[in-house]
């Protein structure tokens, strides 16, 4: 059984979405069960059209190959509930049907036992 990766997005920021991605892909290279959540703060990057604002960043990896990356080998990828009237947001706006949306008590049952645990 590989081991359990928690990674976290808690800012709107190119400096909270790029160090995450690049976490949560290279944890699914060293195969472990990867779970990823995006907090009402970093609620933007899991809409259609945000990531596409980043382009590339020179010398760092695409963000939507990643992001394309986890969302088909992630254990889970998780949008806060919460998110969804504090940030005004439509659930038809996420830019991946596969993104579960729930409270966190369900995402921290399923990631409990998570070895390493990465916040941006």
């Amino acid at each position: 059984m590989s081991e359990k990766m928690v990674v976290v997005c808690n800012g709107d920021e190119a400096k909270n979405i790029m160090p995450a991605l690049i976490f949560a892909s290279s944890g699914l290279a060293l195969d472990y069960e990867v779970y990823f959540f995006f907090c009402p703060a970093g609620a933007k990057w899991a809409l259609k059209g945000e990531l596409e604002k980043l382009g590339t960043p020179k010398g760092l990896p695409n963000p939507i190959e990643l992001f394309d990356t986890i969302i088909g080998l992630a254990n889970k990828v998780t949008f806060c509930e919460l998110g969804l009237e504090n940030k005004g947001i439509d659930p038809k706006d996420m830019r991946d049907e596969r993104i579960v949306i729930e409270k966190l008590p369900p995402f921290l049952m399923d990631a409990e036992g998570a070895t390493m645990t990465f916040t941006f």
